[in-house]
């Protein structure tokens, strides 16, 4: 039996990816075990018992990318996290990880361990967690390929996605205009007016929801809907006819599904979730961190699959004098749903059973 070791906390676009590669794993091989390490305040504590695997924390490290009296106390708190990482990877038979808050810490502890590594990266910048892990394995994964340093020559195996956006794929050769249709009913909306879907990740965007608050009434009174998930650390406004506010969306396939336009951010599982389903996005990316955001929307903007502007170009003017012309374009592309990520844990997986055969 092996002991398979998921790194990624903090949010979504770790947790997801690495939840569908633990199914894929299980399916693959249902007498071995996979054992989740993430952070005691990310999404992970929720969504990880829920799929029913074993989520073990430890300290979250950010590692800074310049100068401030925090960088100080970074390896003391990397050192301990390390420590805690390595009493739960050590005699484990593989480690994977997907960037975040605990990546870099199990990356060190895994080779202190003689652990082998695998690393997905979802971004099309890949992030300063996974660019320290590469240091340690050649067994590298992208979703999308990557022009620049150790990633340039990683498999590209595409995005692991939700079981509930590959059923839709799987069921795409239905009368897709009555799936659609029907989906807006499952959500509550009134199936022949249009409806926007505002997501600003999954710990939602206060400058988002501020400039939807600013235009709601004017989108009400156009008959546009509007389905807005407004994050779990912001409150919760009042629900009218036509608005449904949600701290957090569970079932972001009907979500998606049901929406004519979707207004986000552009982190790398929204992108190959968008991408999966066909759906038109305005992405205003998140302008901090690694920065990885723009260049996700960007992949889709050069595709023709999304318009991409920036946080300070995103007021309520800007949304009301366009909102019209976005509803346009995405109903001009029509649906084009891709198969491009349909089979990325299988790949994921695959690369994980090379790398304990020859180790």
């Amino acid at each position: 039996m092996n002991t398979i070791i998921l790194a990624g906390g903090g949010t979504a676009g770790h947790v997801e990816p690495a939840l569908s590669v633990a199914h894929q794993w299980m399916k693959e091989n249902p007498h071995d075990q996979c054992i989740f390490i993430g952070t005691a305040h990310g999404l992970e504590t929720s969504l990880v018992p829920a799929a029913g695997f074993t989520l073990r924390t430890i300290n979250k490290v950010v590692l800074a990318r310049k100068f401030s009296l925090s960088i100080l106390l970074m390896p003391f708190n990397l050192l301990q996290a390390v420590l805690q990482a390595r009493s739960i990877i050590r005699g484990s038979s593989l480690l994977i990880g997907f960037g975040g808050y605990v990546s870099a810490a199990s990356y060190l502890a895994a080779k202190s361990c003689g652990v082998p590594i695998v690393i997905h990266e979802a971004n099309a910048k890949p992030g300063i967690a996974n660019r320290l892990g590469a240091r340690f394995t050649s067994a590298l994964a992208v979703s999308t390929p990557v022009e620049h340093g150790v990633f340039n020559q990683a498999l590209v195996t595409g995005m692991p996605l939700k079981s509930s956006i590959t059923k839709i794929i799987t069921n795409s050769q239905q009368d897709w205009n009555l799936v659609r249709s029907s989906a807006k009913r499952t959500l509550g909306f009134d199936d022949a007016l249009p409806l926007i879907l505002i997501v600003g990740g999954s710990q939602g965007s206060q400058a988002i929801n501020t400039v939807i608050a600013q235009s709601l009434p004017v989108l009400l009174e156009k008959k546009i809907q509007v389905m807005h998930s407004v994050g779990r650390k912001n409150a919760l406004p009042t629900e009218q006819s036509g608005y449904q506010p949600h701290l957090y969306i569970a079932d972001m396939a009907t979500a998606y599904l049901g929406a004519d336009l979707v207004i986000s951010r552009s982190g790398a599982v929204t992108c190959s979730e968008f991408e999966a389903l066909g759906k038109f996005a305005l992405f205003i990316p998140l302008a901090i961190g690694n920065g990885e955001q723009l260049p996700n929307a960007q992949h889709l903007a050069a595709l023709g699959k999304a318009r991409v502007i920036s946080q300070n170009e995103f007021t309520s003017p800007w949304l009301l004098a366009n909102i019209d012309s976005l509803l346009a374009s995405s109903k001009a592309r029509g649906a084009q749903v891709s198969t491009a990520n349909s089979t990325a844990h299988e790949k994921i997986t695959a690369l994980m059973q090379n790398v304990l055969s020859s180790h």
